[in-house]
């Protein structure tokens, strides 16, 4: 036999793969080194003057007033005499603004005495629909509007994770994972698994390869009857810790399986991200034919399920793109105001922050263009806070 290795036999292709593994590891956590050191994890930015005006509503005038008077906390100013603010911080102003200041109750938007958790699942049959873009801009958007919120990746592939500056196949290799609360044997209290992040207000729950196993756990457990089932366990796991949250975000995996269908059934409202394009729409079409059908399955069997809404999400927009304008007219004639009327822009700054793990509310604005930043901050500002009104109304509350 020729002395090169033969690829053709299978213990040559799986020793080729794990080859590949090991050196994409390596080059990832290089990668992943130099852009947060000196620091071992990530670290969130501080925001200037703008940025707390637009987050919490209190004009740029009233901010400097009220830091003379010594209402606010003193924080770093920079080089050129210009605040700069910590979330913390932020968090700090918008709670006596909440004290002192007219319509105090604006300045927290969370839950209020008889709002019970919003558990919101960001859903798409197809990969590549922005479903984790969406989920960790949003979270961090109401993270940063005053929502204590938990980010939950329910996805094996664990991107959400990957965001939040973990490495997964390393850090959960064994545990440590949703898994570990979702399991059939001797699952773990959600707490125990739920990390604070870098990003104030907002934790996470995290994923790892090892989730890919609830899925032949559950039918097995099908067959068995074991309790509780797939149908309750992440809204029991929830229920631990609901108290600590105003905001549930879930990334679900791009398949309609049990670890879908577990995320959607603990969920108060769902959030589908669609591509406008006709490759998207029509996979789509497939997805709700397909949730529709088991979704009645399981009310049959469990009662009904009641979403406080549903809504979907234009995202990878190209305004300039005809075929997506005309695909994106073509889907609110048929779903009407279930279309979000903001799309989720296609942008370069989304793409690039990406390649350091970083959404564009971690990017220093001094790193990117003004006018791209504007444009896309315009987009994912737009849609969140379009949500947010969903979300306030699901309190019973006015969408102002």
């Amino acid at each position: 036999m020729n002395a090169k290795t033969d690829l053709s036999a299978p213990s040559s292709i799986a020793a080729s793969i794990s080859a590949n593994a090991q050196r994409l590891s390596d080059a990832l956590n290089h990668h992943m080194r130099n852009s947060f050191q000196p620091e071992s994890r990530k670290t969130l930015r501080k925001f200037h003057p703008a940025e707390v005006s637009e987050l919490t509503g209190i004009s740029m005038s009233n901010l400097r007033t009220r830091h003379q008077e010594g209402d606010f906390p003193e924080v770093e100013t920079d080089s050129r005499g210009r605040r700069l603010y910590t979330a913390e911080e932020i968090d700090q102003i918008r709670h006596v603004m909440a004290r002192t200041g007219r319509n105090g109750e604006a300045y927290l938007p969370g839950r209020r005495e008889g709002d019970g958790l919003q558990v919101i699942s960001i859903v798409n049959f197809k990969g590549g629909s922005s479903k984790t873009t969406t989920a960790i801009h949003l979270a961090q958007r109401y993270a940063l509007r005053g929502y204590r919120v938990l980010a939950v990746d329910m996805d094996p592939q664990a991107s959400l994770t990957t965001m939040f500056g973990y490495r997964p196949e390393i850090e959960f290799a064994e545990s440590g994972t949703i898994y570990d609360a979702l399991k059939y044997e001797d699952p773990a209290p959600l707490s125990s698994v739920i990390r604070k992040t870098y990003f104030h207000n907002l934790d996470l729950a995290p994923a790892g390869l090892l989730l890919s196993e609830y899925e032949t756990e559950t039918a097995y457990a099908l067959q068995h009857k074991v309790d509780p089932p797939f149908t309750q366990r992440l809204a029991i796991a929830l229920d631990e810790v609901e108290a600590n949250y105003d905001l549930v975000i879930i990334d679900c995996p791009p398949q309609l399986g049990f670890t879908t269908m577990t995320a959607l059934l603990a969920s108060t409202g769902l959030l589908i991200t669609v591509v406008p394009s006709m490759l998207d729409v029509a996979s789509m079409a497939q997805f709700l034919e397909m949730a529709g059908e088991t979704v009645r399955t399981l009310e049959e069997a469990t009662g009904p399920i009641d979403w406080a809404f549903l809504k979907y999400l234009v995202a990878r927009f190209e305004p300039t793109d005809v075929p997506q304008s005309q695909m994106a007219g073509f889907l609110r004639s048929i779903l009407l105001d279930q279309v979000l009327t903001t799309p989720m822009l296609k942008s370069t700054a989304i793409s690039d922050a990406g390649m350091t793990q970083q959404t564009i509310y971690e990017l220093d604005p001094g790193q990117v263009v003004k006018k791209t930043l504007d444009r896309v901050l315009e987009s994912v500002n737009g849609v969140a806070d379009e949500f947010e009104k969903t979300i306030q109304q699901a309190w019973g509350r006015r969408a102002d």
